[in-house]
């Protein structure tokens, strides 16, 4: 039973760090990167559908990317959720596909995604150390149910702290490499 409650709590720690390297790739940076529309959504036949599910995108360039609709006639709804979304970018259409040019990023500007990577990694961290919380609540219960011993409870716990301790560290270094892709110039 304990191993049980060690390994759930290894499974929805590991999702967390995923989870928030997800959140995490969709700040823009200085680069073209595709992932950067996969939170966006546009109204489709009356149906809100993300962005990469109806064109394809490619990035010729390091700092242009060319959105090709699978549908022609998706393109102003696709146009008008990249202008209307908080990406700060301005797609430019030619009839066939968009056209987006990534800005340079100021140095005020690289200053707040970094703010905002360090919130979302600080949102990670709290929802790994609920599992954790959740987890010495299971082991705490157990003993009080007469299932398993103080020591074995002890030193389960001791394991605990030690996984969430290396998935925290996970969370800072998806943080720490999001911030160090920011500040390049």
């Amino acid at each position: 039973m304990i191993a049980e409650i060690l390994e759930d709590a290894k499974l929805h720690m590991d999702s967390s760090v995923e989870h928030t390297r997800e959140e995490l790739v969709t700040i823009r940076t200085g680069r073209a990167n595709p992932n950067m529309f996969n939170g966006l959504v546009a109204e489709f036949y009356g149906q809100l559908t993300p962005v990469p599910q109806m064109a394809t995108i490619s990035t010729p360039e390091p700092r242009m990317m060319i959105i090709k609709p699978y549908d022609p006639s998706s393109m102003d709804a696709i146009e008008n959720a990249i202008r209307n979304s908080d990406l700060g970018v301005n797609p430019t259409n030619d009839g066939q596909v968009l056209r987006v040019t990534i800005p340079q990023l100021t140095e005020e500007r690289r200053k707040e995604m970094v703010k905002l990577a360090k919130s979302k990694g600080e949102d990670g961290k709290i929802a790994i150390r609920n599992i954790r919380r959740k987890g010495m609540d299971q082991l705490k219960k157990l003993q009080k149910d007469g299932d398993a011993g103080e020591d074995e409870v002890k030193a389960a716990e001791g394991e605990l702290d030690k996984i969430t301790g290396t998935f925290v560290s996970k969370v800072d270094d998806v943080v720490a490499a999001k911030e160090k892709e920011l500040m390049e110039v």
